[in-house]
């Protein structure tokens, strides 16, 4: 599929895989594929980050190659390794043969035969329908020596394998990273980045985002799990949900065939929308209640409610 020629078209794009956007996000989104530049996008965990770049991978008919980072990442898991047990088999018989002519076999020793590609590499390489998208997640992660690697991904889209030269994307791929801020991310890597901040949707937006993924829930119900869930983002809390958390909460309730929500049913189901003990603790001893109260008491005294 052709890339969207606008920012409508980029809204759309993504509405139509089930990704509800506002105006900014999609905005960064196309023009972060109409200049082929790297997408950062930080936020809470929960907010919808990583399932941008399922979305566009999706909806572009493109192939996700998906990046998962974490503490001590090496460019072995991230870029490339050779394959040791086939070089050593290769080795081994070689020398059963007799005569073994070292330079060739060091040729094919570290020939693209024993070249395993992890996820970097292979979002460099050319695929069917075009370039694959590439999600670099939760880049917060990893440590700044990583950082400082992804530099030359990032700028020229290349990697340098020293046995075989260097390996450049014909095309560059979409590329998205994504930090949920633990720590801070250095400049030099935002500078090759659009960048863009995923925040807590707005009530309007929440509710709009669980029609469209949970369109079997009742009315009453979304209605209340996203009041719910928007007032108690404004509590004391140690994690306040995301929309992954307001998903999962309003499809466990359809489970429970919850058509609207009630107090006793808000304090059995806390351990899927809150991921701590303080705080599902918290809401317990009648505060889920009274949050509850007060949420139904400001819809009733809205126009239309």
């Amino acid at each position: 599929m052709n890339l969207p020629t606008s920012i409508d078209a980029t809204q759309a794009l993504l509405s139509s895989a089930g990704y509800v956007a506002d105006r900014a996000l999609s905005t960064v989104v196309f023009l972060s594929l109409k200049l082929k530049r790297p997408l950062f996008l930080e936020g809470e965990a929960g907010v919808g980050k990583t399932e941008i770049a399922k979305v566009l991978a999706k909806s572009l008919g493109r192939p996700l190659i998906r990046l998962q980072c974490y503490e001590g990442l090496d460019v072995a898991a991230a870029v490339y390794e050779w394959n040791y047990a086939g070089q050593m088999m290769a080795i081994r018989l070689a020398e059963a043969g007799g005569s073994v002519d070292r330079e060739r076999l060091e040729s094919e020793l570290f020939s693209e035969r024993y070249l395993i590609r992890r996820p970097l590499l292979q979002a460099l390489e050319p695929a069917e329908g075009g370039a694959p998208v590439l999600l670099i997640d939760e880049l917060d992660r990893t440590d700044e020596a990583f950082e400082a690697f992804l530099l030359e991904v990032l700028s020229d889209f290349q990697v340098t394998i020293p046995e075989l030269g260097t390996v450049r994307a014909p095309e560059p791929p979409v590329v998205i990273l994504t930090s949920n801020r633990t720590r801070e991310i250095h400049d030099a890597l935002k500078r090759r980045c659009l960048y863009h901040w995923v925040d807590y949707p707005d009530a309007e937006r929440e509710l709009q985002i669980l029609r469209t993924r949970l369109p079997d829930a009742a009315e009453a119900l979304s209605r209340d799990v996203v009041a719910f869930v928007q007032a108690i983002r404004k509590e004391d809390l140690f994690k306040a949900p995301g929309v992954a958390e307001t998903l999962d909460w309003a499809t466990a309730l359809v489970e429970l065939d919850a058509v609207a929500l009630d107090p006793a049913l808000v304090i059995d189901t806390l351990g899927v929308l809150l991921k701590y003990q303080d705080d599902i603790q918290a809401m317990q001893g009648g505060r889920a209640k009274a949050l509850l109260d007060e949420v139904r008491s400001a819809s009733s005294g809205r126009p239309g409610a």
